[in-house]
Parts: structure tokens; C-alpha cells; sequence
């Protein structure tokens, strides 16, 4: 039994009204009493399918009423329907054909946890990370108008994606074009972590809270019905377009040549579908505000204030924890602690996230430091060129982001960073597979744009006292310097009391072989390897690269020396990546070379050892190519 709206309901395998929706068609015919009915079932039943597969749960709860409004109103895929991010598009697969295999949420050849063109005609955009709804819905407005063609386009975003610069960007443009289409902030003042910056106070005003304001508007509203009687959605923003301007600041959007509607309930269907209505029809680009509540309906989702339900392992219904399961401390867990205690020792140690506090792990430096700790909302351009001005005046910036997430910011990193020289710190989370959040977040890419930058000096530590030790050295290197390290549990190695500084550069030998076979790796599959030579009874030399940049090239040539057969080991793309490293190291040599690492593929969403076996980076894979390679030698 779980908590809906203070009520009791217990999972169906049917559902009276969600067991009739094959298309967004099907709602069509549906009375408002019964829309309501609907609603809290797609609302039990992503609680129950998230309880057993994990994935986004807070975000598409908030949405549901909205969703619902929007294809009722709205003739999806004839009208464009974008979602920016996609945590929130679950209400949306519900509704669109996908509910029969909504079971198989980010399981291996099942649906996705985001919008996928590949994947459904109602997915009009995909999208994994935030702020690109407003770019995708604008070019897709205007290719409508200059192919004169007749339909609607919605661009559905959020509080926190507006952080992003590209939104403001698209705002900017769209403005200017006025180009027919309509945006939906969805605002629930939270992305993962609560929504910070000058531009979440701003909406905070916007939302029309004033007192004096709400009073106002019910004077004139009553004078204006008796005057000149409207329905009521054409009174309400009637009355706002003409006194917003003077008394609540939500003329920021006007000025932008963007009109501006709101703020309505976003959980009050019987409003969004009048409002989407009196708005489908508008001219030029019009936003229309609208307040969500992020978890609504479950009451342990409602009232998260540690953002734990906004993604979601596998959980219990009844209490809202997650299961356990198998597995140690994780990587994030040991640079949280890490870099907390090198901030007691070093005063210019400052952190910076991009709205993910909690999922980087400097929650804990936000307590001991608030005013060295900086979350700068989803902007990871801004972070790392602002990371870049804290550098410049001496201070020792940490930037801890995502590998995928870190892309977006591939410019400022070169220009803003590397060119300069300035001493910034990436600690690079979820770097290598990460399972089932699929293609859009897959860390793989990391090594390959960061090693072929000048200046930048790339760590891969093989577990979590080698990560405590790179990041104490990343403090002492006045240079740009990576550490990436992988989701989930560490390897479980004692830590070393005291940090330890790594000689920048220089790899080490874990054991020396005398079967003519060397593996030379960097990151924890390197013990992978090792469990599989000693399963095989194989003597192996095995070389711990530790620096992709620089490269310790006279350790790896005098290894290549010795052994004629080379297996090369990484978790990140075999294009422009370590494997790749190492062979212009040994070019022009007659060597037996294998590479395992990730192929020339996007990895789509699987448990992270699946995708490993997919890649050949499972123990029992590398086995068999070590295995197939002593019989090589062997011969």
C-alpha cells in the first residue's frame, strides 16, 4: 500500500482508466473527473515500476497533470511536444503507447529513461541533460514555418534548466524571431539539488506571492466581471499582462519579446487544460509559468530534502529507502571525505558543482565550508571558466562534475583553463559505464577530449587510496589536472593514513611476468586482469599506467622490450583514448597488440556489468583475451 494524496491505494495489474489509453487520443474523450482518476493512477503506477527497475522518480511525479493536460489538449506526434532533460517524460511514455512495456523502464532492451526519437514517434527530441528543450522546440518552429506547415510546438523546461546557459540563449533568439510556439516552466524550485542563483529569487517573485499583488488582482478582477464579464482564463490574464508590468517583476520575459502567462497550478487539470487552450492559438512565443510540486503524491517524495528520490535504485514502497544491496563504499563517498580533509589543511581548497551536490559528494564540504563552496546551477560552462578565475587569483578550485556532464563545457576547459595554465582540479564522477541511465550518460568519452589538450595533466586511479593520493598531488600541480574515477562501490583497499604525493607522469609495475605478456591499464579493471591471470595460473607483467597525460613512456617502452604481446586495458573509448596512447607510444614496433575498451558504439541502458561483457571489459572477458593471447605465444 503507498500514500497518494493522503489516500490509500494499492498497485493493480489493471487500472480502470490508464488500461484505456493505447495513444494520447484515448484521453480525448474523457471527463475531467475522470482525467483526475487517471492521473493518480500513472502516479502508482511509476511508483511501482521505479520501485522495482530504479530511475527518476520526484520529476515525474510533479509533471503528471501537466502531462496529461498536454496531450489532451495537444495532438501529439502531429503537434511537437519537447521535453527538456527527460526525468520527467515517464507520464509521457504512459500516455503515448509505451505503458504495456513500461516494466522494462531502463532494463536492457527495454524502454528508456529519457525522450528517444528511436524509440517512439511521441519522442519528438531526446535529451539527457538539461537546458536544450528551448533550442530543439525553436528549430523545430522554424522549419515548421518554412516548410509552411500547421502545427504546434511546446517546449516543456524547468526552473533549474534555465540556469543553463543555452536556454538563455534560445530565449534570446526566440524573442527576436517571434516565432509562434509556446515554453512551459515547470517550476518546482528544485533540479536535483534545490535551485540556486539570482534567477530562482527572481522566479520566486515572478510566481505572484505578493500579498498586496493577489489582493490587487482579486479587486480588479471582481470590478472587470462586473464591467465586462470574460471567461475566467481570458480574465486572469487579461488582468496580468496589463498590471504585472507595474507591480511583480515577471516583466523579464516581456522585455525579451517573450509573452508571459502566469503562474497557474500546475496540478490543477481542470485550469491547464483552459489555459493550454486559450494559449494554443497565441501568436509569437509565449511562456506560460507553471508551479509543480517535484514528488507530488508520495508523500516520501514530497517531503525529500536530501534529494535521495530523485534518482532511484530499486526501493521499498512502504518507507521510501532504497534496497540494499551488495557493495562497499563508493567513489563518491571516499572523495567526498577526501577532499574535506584536505580542505582542513589547505585553506584555498574551494568546491564547485553544477547543481549536483549531493550526487558529487560535496554535501559534507558544504557543511564544514559554505563559504568555499559554490553550486552554480546546471552551468558547467560557467563552472569551469568561473573555476578559472578562482585559479587565476590563487586559490585551488575543485571542479567536481560528471564525465558526461563535463562535455559540455569542452571549450572553456581548452580556452578558459588549459590555455592559460591555470591550476583547476576536475574530479571527474560516474567516468567509464554507468549502467542504466543509458547512452546520454555514459562517462566514456573523458579520457579522449582531455588527454589531447596541452596543460592538462590526466589521472586515472585504480582505486580509492591511489584517487585520495592523485587528488592531495592535483593540489600541489601548478597545472590543470583530471582525476576520473567510476560509479558505484570502490575496489575495498586500506586507505593510507597520510596523502600521498604520485610522481606526475610516472606508472608503476604491480607484478613482473615472465610469460612474454604484459597488460598495461589504468583504473580499477586493472584488477580485473589481475583476478584473471591468477585465475589462469599466467605470470603477467602488469603495468598500472596511472597518467594518461603525461604518459610514462619509458616505463611502457621498456616493458614492450621484454614482452612481445601487449593487452591494453580501459574503461573509456578505444578512439583517441589510453589504448590509443600507449600505440603511438609503441608505434613502429613488432609487437602482438590487444586493446579492450569501449567500441565505436553509444552503449545504450544495461546493468553496468552487462555493458561491461558487452565491451569486453567483464573479468571473465579480459580473461579470454589473455587467454587466447598466451596461446598465441605459445604456438
Amino acid at each position: 500500500m503507498i500514500l497518494l494524496e493522503k489516500q490509500e491505494y494499492s498497485f493493480n495489474s489493471e487500472y480502470r482508466y490508464l488500461d484505456r489509453i493505447g495513444s494520447p487520443q484515448d484521453l480525448k474523450g474523457m471527463t475531467i473527473a475522470e482525467l483526475k482518476s487517471l492521473s493518480r493512477e500513472i502516479r502508482d503506477k511509476i511508483i511501482h515500476a521505479v520501485s522495482q527497475t530504479g530511475g527518476h522518480l520526484g520529476s515525474p511525479l510533479g509533471v503528471v497533470e501537466l502531462t496529461v493536460a498536454l496531450h489532451y489538449v495537444y495532438d501529439s506526434p502531429k503537434d511537437k511536444i519537447i521535453f527538456d532533460t527527460g526525468h520527467q517524460c515517464y507520464p509521457h511514455k504512459l500516455l503515448t503507447g509505451r505503458r504495456k512495456k513500461f516494466h522494462t523502464l531502463r532494463q536492457e532492451n527495454g524502454i528508456g529513461g529519457f525522450c528517444r526519437i528511436s524509440e517512439s514517434e511521441h519522442d519528438i527530441f531526446g535529451a539527457g541533460h538539461a537546458g536544450t528543450a528551448i533550442s530543439a522546440a525553436l528549430g523545430i518552429a522554424k522549419a515548421r514555418d518554412i516548410k509552411k506547415e500547421q502545427f504546434s510546438v511546446v517546449a516543456v523546461t524547468g526552473d533549474a534548466a534555465l540556469t543553463s546557459g543555452i536556454s538563455f540563449e534560445a530565449l534570446n533568439n526566440a524573442g527576436y524571431l517571434k516565432t509562434d510556439m509556446l515554453i512551459i516552466l515547470n517550476d518546482n524550485n528544485m533540479s536535483i539539488s534545490p535551485t540556486t542563483g539570482a534567477l530562482s529569487t527572481y522566479l520566486k517573485k515572478a510566481s505572484g506571492v505578493y500579498p498586496e499583488y493577489v489582493e490587487f488582482r482579486k479587486s480588479v478582477g471582481e470590478i472587470l466581471h462586473k464591467v465586462a464579464p470574460l471567461n475566467n482564463i481570458q480574465k486572469r490574464f487579461k488582468i496580468d499582462e496589463f498590471f504585472r508590468p507595474l507591480i511583480s517583476p515577471g516583466s523579464l520575459f516581456e522585455e525579451l519579446g517573450i509573452r508571459y502567462f502566469g503562474p497557474v497550478d500546475g496540478h490543477d487539470l481542470n485550469l491547464m487544460i483552459s489555459t493550454l487552450r486559450y494559449l494554443k492559438d497565441a501568436k509569437g512565443t509565449v511562456i506560460l509559468h507553471v508551479k509543480t510540486q517535484k514528488g507530488k503524491g508520495y508523500h516520501f517524495a514530497e517531503n525529500d530534502k536530501q534529494e535521495n528520490l530523485h534518482g532511484m535504485a530499486p526501493f521499498n514502497v512502504s518507507d521510501g529507502q532504497k534496497l540494499k544491496k551488495a557493495g562497499g563504499v563508493s567513489y563518491t563517498e571516499f572523495f567526498s571525505d577526501a577532499i574535506v580533509k584536505l580542505a582542513y589543511s589547505n585553506p584555498k581548497i574551494v568546491a564547485i558543482t553544477a547543481a549536483m551536490k549531493t550526487g558529487t559528494g560535496l554535501k559534507e564540504f558544504e557543511k564544514q565550508f559554505p563559504e568555499r563552496f559554490f553550486d552554480v546551477g546546471i552551468a558547467e560552462q560557467h563552472a569551469v571558466t568561473f573555476a578559472g578565475g578562482l585559479a587565476r587569483e590563487g586559490l585551488k578550485p575543485v571542479c567536481a562534475i560528471y564525465s558526461t556532464f563535463l562535455q559540455r563545457a569542452y571549450d572553456q576547459i581548452i580556452h578558459d583553463v588549459c590555455i592559460q595554465n591555470l591550476p583547476v582540479i576536475f574530479a571527474i564522477d560516474r567516468a567509464g559505464l554507468v549502467g542504466d541511465d543509458g547512452a546520454t550518460h555514459q562517462g566514456v568519452f573523458d579520457i579522449a577530449y582531455l588527454r589531447q589538450i596541452p596543460n592538462m595533466v590526466v589521472m586515472v586511479p585504480k582505486d580509492e587510496n591511489e584517487m585520495q593520493n592523485m587528488l592531495y598531488t592535483a593540489t600541489l600541480i601548478n597545472a590543470p589536472c583530471s582525476i576520473r574515477y567510476p560509479r558505484g562501490a570502490a575496489i575495498g583497499v586500506p586507505l593510507e593514513q597520510n596523502f600521498r604525493k604520485i610522481e606526475t607522469g610516472k606508472a608503476e609495475i604491480l607484478s613482473e611476468g615472465n610469460d612474454n605478456l604484459a597488460i598495461i591499464a589504468v583504473g580499477p579493471v586493472i584488477y580485473d586482469a589481475i583476478k584473471a591471470c591468477k585465475e589462469l595460473g599466467i605470470s603477467a607483467t602488469i603495468v598500472n599506467a596511472r597518467f594518461v597525460n603525461p604518459l610514462d613512456t619509458d616505463m611502457i617502452n621498456k616493458v614492450a622490450g621484454k614482452c612481445k604481446n601487449i593487452i591494453i586495458i580501459e574503461e573509456g573509448t578505444l578512439k583517441g583514448g589510453f589504448c590509443c596512447a600507449v600505440l603511438e607510444c609503441l608505434k613502429n614496433k613488432n609487437l602482438n597488440i590487444r586493446m579492450i575498451g569501449i567500441p565505436d558504439i553509444f552503449m545504450e541502458h544495461a546493468s553496468q556489468s552487462r555493458q561491461k561483457e558487452i565491451c569486453g571489459l567483464s573479468k571473465d572477458k579480459i580473461k579470454e583475451i589473455i587467454k587466447d593471447a598466451v596461446n598465441v605465444i605459445n604456438k
